[in-house]
């Protein structure tokens, strides 16, 4: 899909999807920050929102807290737990409800997860002329899902491990600044010109050394002494050419 830097885009974060997936296969964190503006790019982002799951303890309450100040709203779930000490939270239907709501004011609509569960809301927002991208890991991405959007508007996140992940014992939710190993240009080093200087021999020095001008000696100039001219002993012709 090509990006336009007017369209309007929505995230919308499957959390525990994401955090499963990262624990099981890699031991790693998630850096939301960064999947956040990979996924959008240059485009204009109008709401990115992280469906979390809480505890009783609040436990996870300083992870809430670095989503939100990466600009990333966070709803909450309470997680259930059912006889026999089964626990569930699942957002797919609320996750479902807020794209739907959202997509009269939105261009692309981005999911950020690999569950299949999906795939009746990306039909909808297709039908509705609404662009959808998925950005998920791979290996616990369903293919048909895939499929769905197209490769083109699937990310990856497995093929740069090292910008969307952060070690385990990391704490909040990573940043919004780009590993240099994404696809972000680098700013080309400035590099000043410096003056070579080259260390010169004797000889050469010599060499190079304009000649010293020659001395030009001019013959002294006679000194003539202008006599008075005798106007009696000239003719009257002689006495008109000296006046």
């Amino acid at each position: 899909m090509i990006h336009h830097k007017h369209q309007r885009v929505g995230v919308f974060i499957d959390v525990q999807n994401l955090y499963y997936s990262a624990r099981n296969l890699y031991n790693r964190k998630v850096n939301f920050g960064n999947i956040v503006k990979k996924a959008v790019g240059a485009r204009q982002l109008i709401r990115a929102t992280a469906y979390v799951v809480s505890t009783k303890t609040g436990e996870n309450q300083p992870f809430f807290d670095a989503l939100n100040n990466l600009g990333i709203e966070t709803k909450e779930k309470e997680l259930m737990e059912y006889d026999g000490g089964q626990k569930k939270a699942d957002w797919d239907v609320g996750i479902t409800v807020d794209a739907i709501s959202s997509a009269p004011d939105l261009d692309v609509i981005i999911l950020v997860s690999g569950d299949g569960d999906y795939m009746p809301l990306i039909d909808y927002l297709h039908s509705r002329g609404k662009f959808v991208e998925v950005a998920a890991f791979r290996e616990t991405t369903s293919s048909r899902l895939i499929e769905k959007v197209g490769s083109s508007n699937y990310i990856n996140l497995s093929e740069n491990k090292r910008s969307f992940l952060i070690p385990t014992g990391s704490h909040g939710a990573g940043t919004m600044v780009s590993d240099t190993t994404s696809a972000q240009p680098l700013a080309q080093e400035k590099v000043e010109a410096k003056p070579v200087v080259r260390s010169l021999s004797k000889p050469q020095i010599k060499h190079m050394q304009a000649p010293a001008p020659k001395q030009i000696r001019y013959p002294a100039r006679a000194h003539v002494t202008a006599k008075p001219v005798d106007y009696d002993g000239l003719s009257p012709n002689e006495r008109a050419l000296n006046n």
